[in-house]
């Protein structure tokens, strides 16, 4: 039986491989990689709107950019 944060990292993994499902489909829609990421952002926002105001929405997008960096900057060239 796996621990609960097991269980939230299988529930994470699991909404990871369907967010780049939907974002290699949304390639197909737009070449444009603005057009994408505005609507990756959209989604964020209407996730939380009837519960946040947008500044927290905004402050919730920057901490995981933030936690994001991080990992991404890990061994990678050109950071």
């Amino acid at each position: 039986m796996a621990s609960p944060s097991e269980k939230n990292f299988e529930d994470y993994k699991k909404a990871e491989a369907k967010a780049l499902e939907l974002m290699r489909e949304m390639k197909l829609v737009s070449p444009k990689k603005t057009d994408i990421e505005l609507a990756l952002l959209v989604a964020i926002f209407e996730l939380h709107k009837n519960e946040l105001k947008p500044v927290h929405i905004t402050k919730i997008i920057h901490g995981h950019l933030e936690e994001l960096n991080g990992f991404y900057s890990q061994g990678t060239k050109g950071n």
